[in-house]
């Protein structure tokens, strides 16, 4: 197996040090099953979120992103409504139909080059509302970072949520990489979630340093109503919950979030400033977060795959130079050597 780190995913990544220490902490007394009786570790992470969001929110920890969206989502319509995305959407594309198939929900995807969706192209499925032949849209669903690698400003978030509020739809963000986006923007949590009019969130931690485990977020109380039933439903119910509570404890802790963040974008930010020197690359998307679209000959994602696997993003080629586009994802643990490596590799079958 090739020991080097690969920019396949952030996925791929380890556990970081600190989040390995309150596992180790907490996994040495008992604590009461499925965050019942103040079990204080459940307690104590739901307070942070409570710092980060504001009191008025209800949080609910699930076993991963998933589930997340599924259940969020879900949380807000009925099986005749349905979700309006980006084609590009993990809720759309990488969840392997578990919405359509949990939910019985339709999916009505928006074709985007970036990634991101605006008001005004979710308005033309209006014209289904009260039309009984038609799946009634019910939520836009968004990404933050989008599978593009690219951001949502706060504006963009509010213009949205307006939209969505005042055509009696509800907006949901998928926020797998949510601190990614946070830190590029200069910003903090509240301002781009809480305060931009989100209904519910999935907040993601596993791609910045978690083991495992996600949160559904639900800016407005009553929304929440009898969730607690439907994650059990959905076999999202973690009986041993302190070892996901604990990790979003110490996670949004110290500013533990935006160190490894902050560390995953300035890898991505050098390793774009590298590949600008190649003429046989080209970058697709601005680069915000700690992702990286790139156009590359085929012969070469060969090559380099087998020293640094990344996925290919898009099989057809791309250009009249038949270079596919391919993704490479930097990680909070991805270093200077990592990189250095990678380049001096291309150097080596570019020369």
């Amino acid at each position: 197996m090739n020991k080097k780190r690969s920019f396949a995913s952030d996925n791929w990544s380890g556990v970081c040090p600190e989040i390995m220490q309150a596992l180790v902490e907490v996994n040495a007394d008992h604590n009461p099953a499925y965050g019942e009786l103040e079990d204080p570790a459940n307690k104590a992470a739901i307070e942070k979120f409570k710092s980060h969001f504001g009191e008025n929110i209800s949080v609910f920890f699930v076993y991963n992103g998933t589930a997340a969206n599924v259940l969020g989502v879900g949380q807000l319509m009925h099986s005749y409504h349905a979700v309006v995305t980006a084609k590009t959407a993990h809720i759309n594309e990488d969840e392997c139909a578990a919405p359509e198939k949990f939910l019985g929900s339709k999916i009505i995807e928006i074709e985007t080059d970036d990634g991101k969706i605006t008001a005004n192209q979710v308005k033309p499925f209006l014209k289904s509302i009260g039309f009984q032949h038609h799946a009634q849209p019910k939520v836009i669903s968004i990404s933050q970072v989008t599978e593009m690698g690219t951001i949502y400003t706060a504006d963009e978030i509010r213009e949205l949520a307006d939209f969505a509020h005042d055509n009696n739809m509800f907006l949901h963000l998928d926020g797998a990489r949510i601190a990614n986006a946070t830190v590029a923007l200069n910003t903090d949590f509240k301002s781009i979630t809480t305060d931009t009019g989100v209904d519910v969130l999935s907040f993601g931690g596993t791609k910045n340093g978690l083991m495992f485990g996600e949160a559904v977020v639900f800016f407005n109380k009553e929304l929440a109503k009898d969730f607690e039933y439907f994650r059990k439903q959905g076999m999202q119910l973690h009986s041993k919950m302190r070892y996901i509570s604990v990790q979003f404890d110490r996670y949004l802790s110290d500013n533990l979030w935006k160190t490894n963040a902050l560390a995953a974008n300035k890898m991505a930010q050098r390793l774009a400033t590298s590949l600008a020197q190649f003429s046989a690359l080209h970058i697709t998307q601005e680069v915000k977060a700690n992702g990286l679209f790139v156009l590359m000959p085929e012969e070469l994602i060969t090559k380099l795959q087998k020293e640094y696997f990344f996925h290919i993003w898009n099989e057809s080629p791309k250009d009249e130079m038949g270079r596919k586009e391919v993704r490479l994802m930097c990680s909070w643990d991805t270093t200077e050597e990592d990189i250095e490596g990678f380049v001096k590799l291309l150097k080596q079958y570019l020369k």
